[in-house]
């Protein structure tokens, strides 16, 4: 409780002490802030960065305990004197990414969270390679329609009870990060963030099926080094079979009326996309009013799913509540901190980065570029910017229909280009996308050794995910 307690201190800060000083500002249109930043802006968000990849190893205790108190201390680093410089649209600024980026973001991945932890699949399973394979490829398959963090929550517990027998399991948990928790929910607006806010941005609901090949691919070449991989280890280590003289208990699933919660969350996501119920101003922050009833019916399907299944469910699910406080926490941290990376990238070749984004011109580029920042800025807000940046390109000047009409269109590559890379390269890191964050949690909580931030990079994201997102840009862009 304090952990959250802290996290929201600076939210409450800036409003309770800019507001004043902004309400006669905040009426006027809010200039591009992108061309001032300096560079050093962004060193409170490269402090989270670090704080996230060496706290953990350097400070365990102090880490578990205190990390909200932690994102809290960067998010307030970059506000205040970002308060202090820019004032009102400081404000708006980060109103505006906590209530049109942040809230509805955290929103969806609560009631996904919260309704598929709901979910068990009991029995027991034999974590031999074949059963592990297909384990991954139905995970897969489902991630673009319950959302990574929901097809990823439902199947990790009962992986590591398949597998809690096995020696060498933190192989198996990074590729159900890879797959799972990331390069299987490129298919809808659904299954990934970053396609959900270009969902909320008017890409139809639908268009992501354009890039269903390079999901085929960049899938089908990861569950074949798996398989190869676990083969490997699996001969060598030779388990017993734990299940062996007890019988083996039917599988089944409990708790299957979340199924239903989960459909009406599905429901909500696309009437949202759909209804034109008028625009709410909140402090210059304009949403749609199906937005914020999208928002309600999300928190109605978890709070269902929590008064309809019973605690004895949940509990032997193995179900806490710590890896989505963690998420939530460590994510306000992020998006307020990556506040003037995010300015300088849109600003393009006015900004403090124009030596890179004046590369961005190909296909390609998009591709890497997206990809690379997605890794480390979190890649739902970098889907954004560059969304947001080819929008510019091609489009400079109309409507925001009609400029995302052309870039589904014409510049389809372009899109394609931009969401792949995004959702793809969310695997990369811990930080790239919060179901990594959540898979982490819960397999060290049952006792499966994880890498390090650097050592998941160094040992598994480049040696597994580059080649293939190497291929998947040659053949594609």
């Amino acid at each position: 409780m304090k952990n959250r307690r802290w996290a929201m201190l600076p939210v409450w800060f800036i409003l309770m002490t800019a507001f004043p000083a902004a309400a006669a500002e905040h009426a006027t249109a809010h200039p591009d802030l992108g061309p001032s930043m300096p560079l050093w802006s962004c060193l409170p968000f490269a402090g989270m960065l670090l704080s996230i990849a060496l706290m953990p190893l350097l400070l365990p205790r102090f880490w578990h305990h205190h990390f909200g108190k932690v994102s809290a201390f960067w998010a307030a680093s970059l506000a205040v004197p970002f308060l202090l410089v820019y004032r009102g649209n400081a404000l708006y600024e980060i109103v505006h990414i906590l209530l049109a980026d942040y809230v509805p973001f955290i929103i969806l991945l609560w009631s996904l969270y919260t309704v598929s932890g709901g979910i068990l699949l009991s029995g027991r399973l034999s974590g031999t390679p074949l059963v592990n394979t297909l384990m991954l490829v139905i995970g897969t398959a489902l991630a673009s329609w319950m959302g990574t963090t929901g097809a990823a929550m439902l199947l990790i517990r009962p992986f590591l009870r398949a597998n809690h027998h096995r020696k060498q399991r933190t192989f198996m948990v990074v590729f159900f990060i890879f797959l799972v928790a990331n390069i299987g929910g490129a298919l809808t607006p659904l299954g990934d963030p970053p396609l959900f806010l270009g969902f909320l941005h008017g890409v139809s609901f639908f268009w992501t099926f354009q890039i269903m090949p390079h999901m085929l691919l960049a899938a089908g070449l990861l569950l074949v080094t798996y398989f190869l991989l676990d083969s490997y280890f699996y001969r060598r280590e030779k388990p017993a079979d734990p299940s062996a003289g007890e019988g083996q208990a039917a599988l089944r699933i409990e708790g299957i009326h979340n199924f239903l919660f989960l459909a009406g969350i599905v429901a909500a996501v696309l009437f949202s996309g759909v209804a034109k119920l008028g625009v709410i101003d909140f402090f210059g922050v304009h949403r749609g009013v199906q937005d914020y009833f999208r928002d309600l019916l999300l928190i109605i399907m978890g709070l269902l799913s929590m008064v309809t299944t019973p605690i004895e469910t949940r509990e032997r699910n193995e179900f806490t509540w710590f890896p989505i406080i963690e998420v939530g926490l460590l994510f306000i941290g992020i998006f307020i901190t990556m506040i003037p990376c995010l300015l300088i990238l849109k600003a393009g070749s006015q900004g403090a980065l124009a030596f890179l984004m004046d590369t961005v011109r190909k296909p390609c580029h998009y591709f890497w570029i997206t990809g690379l920042l997605s890794s480390f800025l979190d890649n739902a807000p970098t889907y954004l910017t560059f969304f947001n940046t080819a929008i510019g390109s091609f489009a400079a000047g109309l409507p925001e229909p009609e400029a995302v009409a052309i870039m589904m269109g014409d510049k389809a590559a372009y899109l394609k280009a931009i969401s792949t890379g995004a959702v793809f390269f969310g695997a990369c890191t811990y930080i790239g996308n919060a179901p990594n964050f959540m898979v982490r949690s819960i397999a060290e909580e049952a006792g499966t050794p994880m890498p390090s931030f650097f050592g998941y990079i160094l040992k598994y994201s480049l040696v597994f995910l580059v080649p293939c997102f190497a291929l998947v840009s040659l053949l594609f862009f």
